[in-house]
């Protein structure tokens, strides 16, 4: 892999664009996840794709799509960072989290479920934590079922299992995410059986301004018993900026959104998750670094 930018800061995330050859270039991070060190926690973002099918209104990394990545390529990507910090490959961090996140749906690639097996006969972990983000794509069901499996035989429970679903609002959420996808019902129900004790499966809502979450709705499908909820602002991308989708609190209102505590209030755990704001300013979100890259070769700088 060759590396064409890189742009952040080591103690907040540096991310990088990195290229197989030819049109083949995918965006990875590296983060310490708003802790102090990597020795407190380390954070790397993986690409499964290149690019990416989906189209969410909200991320940058749909403008084009170039298939998905080998094991040994998305394993790459892991490898150039880890050389920059424990070149021994001995990681000792607290928590070593491998997210698959970043640039494509994990679903939709076979060789991410080997790529998270292979990742602790390379290196020595102390505590690694594999995580799939993941808006559940329809038709991969013997995929989702490899991934409980794994959780269930091998990580038994240190497994974050993380559903993009934004919205209680089926026709909300298929404006925001334009593909055949499970319903809410579905996930709670693969949810159920994904749980193995140990971390819950979580429900990410990204709050932008017109975002439908109705509580009740939430606590009829899905259990506090087996699920989190995480609720992070709308990032700040071109596509959400294109259709209007606005983040509706910064660090100083995250906590004080009444959904928030409408969700507590039944039960569930709620994580606020503000992050570093910095990050923004690095451009860390999914498909930033690359569309900046491609405007930039255009202009011919």
């Amino acid at each position: 892999m060759d590396i064409l930018h890189q742009q952040g800061r080591n103690d907040v995330a540096m991310v990088y664009l990195g290229t197989y050859g030819g049109d083949l270039m995918v965006e990875f991070v590296d983060s310490l996840g708003g802790a102090e060190s990597r020795k407190d926690k380390w954070v790397v973002i993986l690409s499964s794709l290149v690019g990416c099918p989906i189209k969410c209104k909200f991320c940058d990394a749909g403008i084009y799509y170039g298939g998905p990545l080998s094991t040994d390529e998305i394993l790459a990507q892991l490898d150039h960072i880890v050389r920059i910090h424990a070149p021994s490959g001995n990681i000792d961090s607290k928590k070593f989290k491998v997210q698959f996140a970043r640039m494509g749906e994990p679903a939709l690639n076979d060789n991410v479920i080997e790529a998270i097996t292979r990742i602790p006969e390379i290196y020595n972990v102390k505590n690694y934590m594999p995580c799939i983000s993941t808006v559940a794509p329809g038709g991969r069901e013997e995929w989702f079922e490899s991934v409980l499996e794994l959780n269930h035989h091998i990580f038994k429970g240190n497994f974050q299992m993380q559903f993009s679903v934004h919205s209680t609002s089926e026709d909300y959420r298929d404006f925001l995410i334009p593909s055949k996808k499970w319903s809410l019902r579905e996930i709670a129900d693969y949810g159920e059986r994904f749980y193995a004790g140990g971390r819950k499966v979580t429900l990410n809502f990204a709050m932008g301004n017109s975002n439908p979450v109705d509580v009740d709705v939430l606590g009829s499908i899905f259990s506090p018993d087996e699920f989190a909820i995480k609720v992070t602002p709308l990032n700040p991308t071109l596509n959400a900026e294109e259709f209007s989708l606005i983040n509706v609190f910064d660090q100083d209102e995250g906590n004080r959104l009444e959904v928030v505590k409408e969700m507590r209030d039944a039960g569930f755990d709620v994580h606020v998750s503000i992050g570093d704001l910095r990050e923004n300013e690095i451009k860390s979100n999914c498909g930033q670094i690359l569309v900046s890259y491609l405007e930039e070769k255009g202009r011919g700088t």
